[in-house]
């Protein structure tokens, strides 16, 4: 959920992980792990160094955005049938 959530924020903006990590409410080290999952599989990329460093969401994701849409709006409804 969280790397989805990752995803979201981003698509409004570019942001570092600082900025997702106040944004989403996480653990710097958490937001940290999963950008670089992301990346690591293509749905970000970055730009910059260090505490500067940006991510921005991918040509390849943006490409297939609504298939995101879909299966992103399909874990959420499970997640709210799973609290119920």
């Amino acid at each position: 959920m969280n790397r989805g959530r990752i995803i979201e924020a981003l698509r409004e903006e570019p942001m570092n992980t600082n900025q997702l990590r106040i944004k989403l409410d996480l653990d710097y080290r958490t937001v940290s792990h999963h950008l670089e999952v992301l990346e690591d599989n293509g749905l970000v990329t970055s730009a910059g160094d260090r505490y500067g460093k940006m991510y921005f969401v991918s040509q390849r994701l943006d490409e297939d955005i609504d298939l995101f849409e879909e299966v992103w709006s399909q874990m959420r409804e499970d997640q709210e049938e799973e609290k119920l």
